[in-house]
């Protein structure tokens, strides 16, 4: 079994920058959760609507089966919010969550910082004012690895990769 790394955390707070550069680092191909949504969930975000859970279901459900086929294979890093434990939990198979906990890379942000930079970010189909419902939604892990993104990308990288050798 390989090892399939998820970046977790609010949309705006990094999960594709960062996970890209993990992916590179450990040279593992990267993934983004957001290219496996179906066009009807893009198109609800697009318009200010939240998801619900039965929107995230099948998209959890169709990302669990490539999880799974990621650590038969190379392994892989993906970006997804994976908000709710429940989420997570649904990512794996029973047996397999307790052992990829460890691999859960949890990106921690103030609402502040996120809300600044999704003001000045363009071309996603995530709407800004969405932003409190990811805060409202966020179970943040006990476990895994934390880092705070009130630092360069380049520092949060060093500090995930000292995590993952420890």
């Amino acid at each position: 079994m390989s090892v399939v790394y998820v970046v977790m955390g609010v949309s705006g707070c990094g999960k594709t920058t960062i996970g890209k550069k993990l992916a590179a680092a450990l040279d593992l191909p990267f993934y983004d959760a957001d290219d496996f949504h179906p066009q009807v969930n893009i198109d609800k975000m697009a318009s200010g609507k939240p998801l619900q859970d039965s929107d995230r279901w099948p998209w959890l459900d169709a990302l669990a089966i490539k999880i799974n086929t990621w650590s038969q294979a190379e392994g892989a890093v993906l970006a997804c919010s994976a908000l709710k434990e429940v989420y997570r939990e649904r990512l794996y198979s029973d047996n397999a969550f307790a052992k990829a906990k460890q691999n859960f890379v949890y990106l921690d942000a103030s609402f502040e910082t996120i809300s600044k930079r999704l003001a000045s970010r363009e071309n996603h189909f995530f709407n800004p004012s969405l932003l409190q419902s990811q805060y409202d939604t966020l179970e943040v892990p006990s476990y895994g690895i934390k880092v705070s993104v009130a630092q360069n990308t380049d520092q949060i990288l060093t500090d995930i990769l000292k995590e993952i050798e420890a």
